[in-house]
Order: structure tokens, then sequence, then C-alpha cells
């Protein structure tokens, strides 16, 4: 009897197994049109019209919404009939400290630690590079939101639950990108399961170092960007890349051996030219930090009070991550989709591009 049982309960642990992981690498457009559905559907509280017709693709439930926490920021957690968890990261919206965040685009550290309040901690880690940084008004957002994501991911594991999507649009997306950044490393993160991220419209969230190894974790094809090339949104926040940011074996570390073998004008007239371009992208650099850093920190101070100020990472060198969903335009594009002058955030709607995602990808319907 007990043979039987035993070989029972190994039947149905390969069957669970079999049935763990749901997902596929790259891009599928109906599975991406789904989860922009589940985004529209958590702006519904937005709604003030009223007319609006919220449609939840069949086979998925809500299983958890979050209260609003940080800035302004929330997240839903849906389950697919497939056995699929589903975290969605919510965007920006109409109101002034959810912008907050956006505008507070200093870098801090990848790895390293907020003081939340007098009593929370938030020690995170988002990239194994020690060269890696991160926006620090996101990075402050996720700290917010990380802990209940982690408890609901491992209540859904407890139940066999081991493949999960996470999305977003607009500044969604960058909660996305950092979300998927802190389970790869968060302590106590089981390490068989599957993520797949949707990153929609999203801004740059770190530099070069930040963004190689969020492509190395997401190596594969598990993760996409994908962007509207009308769209300005995934053009931000500037960058500025100074000597200092690139990796340390490069021709500018040691201008002076480099130009050592030229005639002596030549070398001074050459040395000149550089330490002038030198100087004015350290000079940028510095003068972005301090504004998008320091000086809105004081508005930060009052929306999160308790919150400390953290020392900056002395970059801005805002790169691009995921694997490119490039949704290119055309003039019948432009003919449907005029700029009146007013409208700046025409291109970045997510009916643009779920137009030009079945445009690009119809077979998937």
């Amino acid at each position: 009897m007990t043979r039987i049982f035993s070989l029972f309960a190994f039947l149905f642990s390969l069957i669970q197994t079999a049935g763990a992981q749901t997902l596929k690498p790259g891009f599928d457009a109906s599975e991406y049109g789904d989860l922009m559905a589940l985004i529209d559907y958590q702006n519904r509280v937005f709604d003030v019209t009223g007319k609006k017709t919220f449609i939840i693709p069949a086979g998925y439930d809500l299983e958890y919404s979050s209260p609003e926490m940080g800035f302004r920021n929330q997240w839903d957690f849906w389950k697919r009939n497939d056995g699929t968890g589903i975290i969605v990261l919510r965007g920006t919206i109409n109101n002034a400290t959810s912008w907050l965040a956006n505008f507070y685009a200093a870098m801090i550290p990848a790895t390293g630690k907020l003081q939340l309040n007098d009593s929370t901690v938030f020690n995170y880690k988002l990239a194994a590079d020690e060269k890696a940084a991160v926006h620090v008004g996101w990075a402050t957002a996720l700290a917010h939101l990380a802990p209940s994501i982690k408890e609901k991911l491992l209540e859904a594991y407890k139940d066999g639950m081991k493949s999960f999507l996470i999305c977003g649009h607009s500044q969604g997306g960058a909660l996305a990108f950092l979300t998927r950044s802190y389970l790869e490393y968060e302590p106590g993160i089981p390490q068989d399961i599957q993520f797949k991220t949707y990153c929609s419209a999203a801004p740059k969230t770190g530099n070069i170092y930040y963004a190689c190894d969020f492509d190395f974790i997401s190596r594969g094809y598990w993760s996409h960007r994908i962007v509207n090339n009308a769209d300005w949104v995934p053009e931000t926040p500037f960058t500025i890349q100074t000597v200092n940011d690139m990796n340390e074996v490069n021709p500018f570390m040691n201008i002076d051996k480099a130009l050592k073998k030229q005639p002596w004008l030549v070398r001074v007239f050459l040395r000149s030219k550089y330490r002038k371009l030198d100087r004015a992208t350290v000079k940028a650099e510095k003068r972005y930090r301090k504004t998008l850093g320091h000086l809105l920190f004081g508005r930060v101070k009052k929306v999160l009070p308790q919150f400390r100020e953290p020392v900056y990472a002395k970059t801005m060198q805002y790169m691009t991550a995921g694997n490119p969903v490039i949704l290119q335009n055309d003039s019948a594009y432009f003919r449907k989709h005029p700029f009146d002058g007013k409208n700046i955030f025409l291109h970045h709607l997510p009916t643009p591009y779920l137009e030009l995602v079945d445009q690009y990808f119809p077979d998937s319907k």
C-alpha cells in the first residue's frame, strides 16, 4: 500500500512539474494584447465618463489589487487559466505625485538600501555589476511595491505556480523592468520560476551596466521592450555619457599617453580640445544630477516626509534594455493619428500601440 501511494505521489509530482511552466519565449502579440487589456482594466477607476467598457480577456481572473503607495503606485495580480501568474504595474496617472516619480530622475547604485521611513529600510539588488545604476524615482516606487509583490508571488508558488508574466505601460513598463531585476536577485525567490516581461512604451530605466545585466538575466527572448517609434517617452530620461561611464579599458583612459607620440604643437592642441569636451559632459552630468536629484528631493520630501535622501550615482547615462519590438510608422499611420500641436501623448497611448501590433503581427489575432 505504501509503495502504491509513493508511486501515485511521484506521478503527481511529475504532472505538476510538467504543467508548472506554461510560458514560451519570444514576443507573442496575442499575449501582449491580453496584457494591455489588463492594464486598461487597471485604470478603470480613472474613467470619469463612466461610459467606457473595460473588457477582461477570457481565462483571466483578478486575484489581488494593491492599495496605492509611494508615489501613488499600484499593482494587480492576475491568474491565467493555464496556471500563469501576472504582475501588472500601473503607469503614471493624472496626478502631480505620480509625475514626481518620473521627474525625480537622478541615478542611484543598482545595489544598496533606501530608508523609506523611520522604521523601514528597503535593501535591494537590481544588478550584479557594481557599476550599474538605476532611476531613483522608480526605484523608490519599487521599494514600496516590492514587499507585497514578493509575498503574493511566494503564496502563488506554494500553490504550484511557477510561471509569471510581468508587464506595464509607460511608467508601468519602467517598473516592470525593475521588478524583474528585483525578483532575479531577491533572496528567497525560488530558482525554478520562469519570468517573462513585457515593457510597453517604457522609458529608459538605468545605465548601460544595468541594461546589460537586465538583458543577460532575461536572455533567450524572455523580455520585450515594445516601442512605437513616434513615441517620445521611450527616449527619456535625457542621457549624458562621460568618459567615466565607459569601461576602464578604453582609448581615453590615458589621453596623455595616447598623444605622447604626436608632435608637441599637435599634442597641446588635441589635449586642449579633448579636455574642453570632457569638461562639458562632466559639467552637464553634474547639473542634471543636482537638478533631478537634490533639488527635486525637496518636493519628494513633502510626499514622503520620512524618506531619507540617498547618495546619487555620478552618472546620467540612461540606456535602453530588453529585446526591442519596434512598431514602425508609415504615412497611413500619421494620417490616422495627426498631431494637432496639443496632444503630446498622441503616439504614447495604448490604442496606436495595439493598432501597430495588429498591423505587423496579423497572424497572432
